[in-house]
């Protein structure tokens, strides 16, 4: 008889965001941002455990008042190093680094994320959507580039690939920054030194990239809202309140 492997859900919660302060406590109906990423991620069947994980004590008083797991952690320069604190401490086999500011997430994104690391196909997923050249404008939205077999190529803040001809039929991809990591992967991507590209562009996936390793990039059909300005959470909002958790 196999064992089923043990899939833990981590919500890495920093409260000091520059673009949108405090941005995981804020209400969406009742609810805190972080409160309905944690009750969308728990529709997903295949979390073993779900736990929000932070440095802020705001952010724990939130979760305790409302049963929210919870685990403080040090300070991280990144969700994914956050998330690597939690595997030491814990007994999972593959983690899911669930994002804080992703409250419109879906159980589909999560069961799409695992898929290839439960088949053995990959070691890191993430996810992208499609979108148009007027989203792809946005330095806010992340993009990624794919190569034939579904590998990223590069993420960047910026539009890519570039249109330098001005031809029809170029393709934008949005990242949507969920990821799945085996144990083994997580502490490579934990021990690996913050590269150049990272620093960059802010993005924590290019560690892995700059360093030769593969991230397999699953397409989802379902958006998801990220929220970085106010106009995202208000439209993030929007969303939820007519759609429900």
């Amino acid at each position: 008889m196999k064992t089923r492997l043990k899939i833990l859900g981590v919500i890495p919660a920093r409260f000091e965001s520059q673009r949108l302060p405090g941005k995981v406590l804020r209400s969406i109906g009742d609810k805190a941002m972080l409160h309905w990423v944690y009750e969308r991620a728990r529709e997903s069947p295949l979390l073993s455990k779900l736990f929000v994980a932070t440095d802020s004590e705001k952010v724990r008083q939130y979760c305790a008042t409302h049963g929210i797991p919870v685990i403080m952690t040090a300070q991280h320069s990144s969700g994914s190093d956050r998330l690597h604190e939690v595997m030491e401490r814990t007994d999972g086999d593959i983690y899911v680094n669930l994002q804080g500011d992703e409250p419109t997430l879906r159980a589909e994104h999560i069961e799409l994320l695992l898929r290839p690391v439960l088949a053995r196909e990959a070691e890191v997923t993430t996810l992208k959507v499609a979108i148009d050249f007027a989203e792809a404008q946005d330095s806010n939205c992340v993009k990624v580039v794919t190569g034939n077999k579904g590998r990223a190529l590069y993420f960047s803040r910026q539009p890519i690939p570039f249109n330098r001809d001005a031809s029809g039929g170029i393709k934008f991809y949005k990242h949507i920054g969920l990821y799945g990591y085996t144990r083994g992967a997580l502490a490579l991507f934990h021990n690996l030194p913050q590269s150049s590209l990272e620093l960059t562009e802010k993005l924590e996936q290019l560690r892995l990239l700059e360093n030769g390793i593969d991230i397999l990039v699953c397409e989802t059909p379902f958006d998801t809202i990220g929220v970085d300005t106010e106009a995202d959470l208000n439209k993030a909002a929007e969303f939820l309140l007519r759609n429900g958790s």
